[in-house]
């Protein structure tokens, strides 16, 4: 199974090699911001490629988290489209093993099949050139991808209205920290999200800072917040995926919770 961590863009190989990780996830520019993807790394997208390649690494992208192809707003939707495209591409020229991005939400007075209808708008209108990974979330009330229902209905939306190559990347990332603080019991997770998009490609492997059903996305250190560690080895052990960590304290700690899964997955 390859673990790694969610590390910094510029040089994401040595982040990987301080960190004992077999894959690095990393941003290409800033999370918050809505400018063009760019490559921090000396030699730029084909050096890291090649790079990654020869050492041995998998590399995944983490899109901006400002990006929400959901919402009924324009100014948000039709922007977060173009990005994500832009994000993609460049991923795919990097090699990323797939381009992670939140499921977003809608308006809070918004029917959420306005949502749903807005994802399939943007999967039909741009063919993915890796696997786009959405990620569940942990907050908002009318999120598209919070709780298993929505998550239901979206795949169901995107299964009926997007081409068999299309849906073939299409993947999903679940994030243990989004589940436990979104409200879903860990427990049976995985088979559950299975039933319903047929398929875990990614695992964010993260405790929780707070409480079951908070709403609140705070990652904190395996072992070291509100879920039992050993559930979340028992996630990742179910689906089987790479993993990744997004969780603090730098190399030692994300070190430190690569070292916890290995030693409690089953050989």
């Amino acid at each position: 199974m390859r673990i790694g961590a969610h590390v910094d863009q510029v040089d994401p190989l040595a982040e990987a090699l301080a960190r004992g990780a077999d894959l690095a996830q990393f941003f290409l520019g800033d999370p918050q911001g809505w400018k063009a993807p760019v490559v921090a790394y000396a030699g730029g997208a084909a050096a890291l490629r090649a790079d990654a390649e020869a050492a041995g690494v998998d590399l995944y992208v983490h899109s901006p988290y400002v990006i929400n192809v959901a919402t009924s707003n324009n100014r948000i939707r039709i922007p977060s489209r173009k990005l994500l495209a832009q994000h993609a591409t460049l991923a795919a020229e990097i090699g990323a093993k797939g381009l992670v991005v939140h499921g977003g939400h809608v308006l809070k007075d918004d029917d959420p099949e306005g949502g749903f209808d807005n994802w399939a708008k943007t999967l039909e209108r741009f063919e993915p050139p890796l696997p786009i990974l959405i990620e569940n979330t942990a907050g908002g009330g009318n999120a598209m991808a919070r709780h298993l229902d929505r998550i239901a209905r979206l795949w169901e939306v995107l299964d009926g209205r997007c081409s068999v190559s299309t849906m073939g990347s299409v993947g999903f990332c679940l994030d243990t920290c989004h589940a436990h603080a979104g409200g879903e019991d860990l427990a049976g997770i995985v088979d559950r999200v299975k039933a319903v998009t047929g398929r875990v490609d990614l695992v964010h492997a993260n405790d929780s800072r707070d409480t079951f059903d908070s709403g609140a996305d705070r990652h904190a250190n395996l072992g070291s917040g509100s879920i039992d560690g050993d559930d979340i080895v028992a996630v990742v052990a179910a689906a089987g995926a790479p993993v990744v960590c997004e969780t603090p304290g730098g190399a030692a700690g994300q070190g430190a919770d690569i070292t916890f899964l290995r030693d409690r997955l089953p050989t």
